[in-house]
């Protein structure tokens, strides 16, 4: 009886509190059944439950022209459940009412007329949505480039505006010339995919390359992917390489065409989702993403990010129900699904089911490609099955030329492995072998130093390597950590605590971190803020049994020979 009462008085608050309450003021006027079910479709709605959130706001459709706020959960709810066309469906039964004063609204009108090849309505849905615009700028950006795309497709050319938000725009031209096959598309993919130094350009390598198969340029295309290499490349690209290797160019018009109006508007919405994503706005990303796949449901491969998006918020069942997507001949896009199912049986059920399942899975696939090689030595190198994860380096090794990066890459992997079982002469060997090929690599100076530290051994030698490692990445705090660590080991317990510092804010949440400064606190006389340093690390869930022995140790002790 104290919930129901509790419940009614938290839906009169929000009827009566809403800036935005019904036309229909009075609750006389509404049925408690309907409002009831509303109100919950909120609360899970906010709790990201949308499922859930769907269900209640289909079961209280009365209130649909009763209360002006419910239409605009209603259609998030639908186009996040990935039923775009219902959502359509709805609006268009509620155009020219007051409940549909909201961005989205005609932004989804504008994208059904651009897909079922009315454009004059398309248009005139967008210029509905510029008055609705509320401080956005995201919903700005989709606006203005949502208008120019139909610009282009009326008039059939490009037409110089004031609006250019940088790069944004640049990739929006470059398929706006692929589209109407502009003698300068080649200078502009170009001009696109050598921004290498982002690797979030290096997606568009892919797109030069469709442009060119569609093109009858095979020849060109291949010396493009020729270039690439499974390991440094994004996902959509290996796959690209791997369908040219094997001949499989169908794939390419199967999934993606520049002439096709409703794809690179789908390409443009991918980009917004990505926006939000990078702003941990998942809900918005979801959103448009799902809007993405309904213009051009041939390009599933972007489905990756509404899988990476359910991940991070720890809706597996999302997750999941989005993976099914991709199966075997998917190639490389099945073994990402193969990943994140590992990932998630980690997250649900423990480490040993995730290694056990993925290691199942990759014995299953006949040409493994190297990528998935070292995906699986990685995976078993990070859940601490060395051996194993040694065994895959060494054949990745004895595929790849010995002078390349990435064979210092792999020898630094499999050093690393070597000294975590303690077999110190071959790790020293591997990683001494890296730095052969990459002298400046950091992360290895690093690597090679501590664990000489560790070891005390060749100290130094060790402190000059991290003082090298440090003027590359002074802002990495592991390189932090281990020259102020190298600092405490010659008792310059000052010049050590300047970096420990340093570290511990930048990594507040390591182990390591905080039991190296409270020792070198602890080394200063400053004995209380060493131990406040040691009780935290016993607080870190990261903090090892062996560890946690040590550390209560000191507590009770303080360090030895101090």
């Amino acid at each position: 009886m104290l919930l129901k009462f509790f419940n009614s008085i938290l839906i009169i608050v929000f009827f009566f509190q809403s800036p935005l309450y019904s036309k229909s003021k009075s609750l006389n006027d509404l049925n408690s059944r309907y409002i009831s079910n509303y109100f919950s479709g909120i609360v899970a709605y906010e709790n990201k439950n949308n499922f859930e959130a769907l269900k209640f706001f289909k079961s209280s459709k009365y209130l649909i022209n009763k209360h002006d706020p419910y239409l605009e959960r209603y259609i998030y709810s639908l186009v996040l459940e990935g039923k775009v066309q219902e959502a359509s469906n709805e609006i268009k039964q509620n155009l020219g009412k007051s409940n549909s004063r909201f961005f989205e609204f005609y932004l989804i009108l504008a994208l059904d007329s651009l897909k079922n090849k009315n454009l004059e309505k398309s248009i005139d849905y967008l210029e509905q949505s510029i008055n609705l615009i509320d401080n956005n700028r995201f919903e700005v950006i989709v606006y203005e480039e949502l208008k120019k795309y139909l610009t282009v497709f009326k008039e059939q050319k490009i037409s110089k505006t004031n609006n250019n938000f940088g790069n944004l725009s640049f990739i929006n031209e470059v398929f706006q010339k692929c589209y109407l096959s502009d003698k300068n598309t080649d200078t502009y993919f170009l001009s696109l995919t050598n921004k290498r130094e982002d690797n979030e350009f290096s997606r568009y390598i892919y797109f030069n390359i469709n442009y060119l198969i569609e093109n009858d340029r095979l020849k060109e295309a291949k010396e493009i992917v020729d270039e690439v290499d499974y390991l440094n490349s994004t996902l959509l690209i290996s796959q690209g390489k791997k369908w040219i290797e094997e001949k499989k160019l169908d794939k390419f018009s199967e999934t993606f065409s520049c002439k096709n109006s409703n794809d690179i508007v789908s390409e443009f919405l991918f980009l917004i989702a990505n926006l939000y994503s990078s702003q941990d706005n998942y809900k918005k990303s979801n959103f448009y993403l799902n809007l993405s796949y309904y213009l051009n449901s041939k390009f599933k491969f972007n489905k990756t990010l509404l899988v990476e998006n359910y991940y991070l918020i720890n809706d597996y069942k999302k997750a999941k129900k989005n993976l099914k997507y991709f199966n075997e001949k998917d190639d490389l896009y099945h073994w990402f699904k193969l990943k994140k199912q590992a990932q998630i049986i980690s997250k649900e059920l423990n480490d040993e089911e995730s290694l056990k399942f993925i290691n199942k899975e990759f014995k299953n696939i006949k040409k493994p490609t190297i990528k998935m090689i070292f995906d699986i030595a990685n995976f078993n190198k990070n859940l601490k099955r060395y051996q194993d994860a040694i065994d895959y380096y060494d054949e990745i090794l004895s595929k790849i030329d010995s002078h390349s990066a990435l064979y210092s890459e792999i020898l630094y992997r499999r050093g690393g492995s070597y000294e975590r079982l303690g077999n110190y002469s071959k790790s020293d060997k591997d990683l001494l072998s890296s730095l052969e090929i990459e002298p400046d690599n950091a992360y290895v100076l690093n690597y090679l130093a501590y664990s000489w530290l560790e070891r005390e051994y060749k100290i130094d030698l060790a402190i000059e390597m991290l003082e090298l490692a440090y003027s590359i990445r002074s802002n990495d705090p592991y390189i932090i950590d281990s020259i102020g660590w190298a600092y405490y080991l010659v008792n310059n317990f000052s010049k050590a605590e300047t970096y420990l510092k340093r570290a511990v804010e930048l990594m507040p949440e390591d182990p390591v971190v905080n039991d190296h400064y409270g020792d070198i606190l602890w080394k200063l006389d400053r004995k209380i803020q060493a131990r406040y340093f040691w009780m935290n690390v016993l607080n870190l869930k990261e903090t090892e049994d062996k560890m946690r022995i040590d550390i209560n140790i000191k507590l009770l002790e303080g360090l030895k020979n101090s």
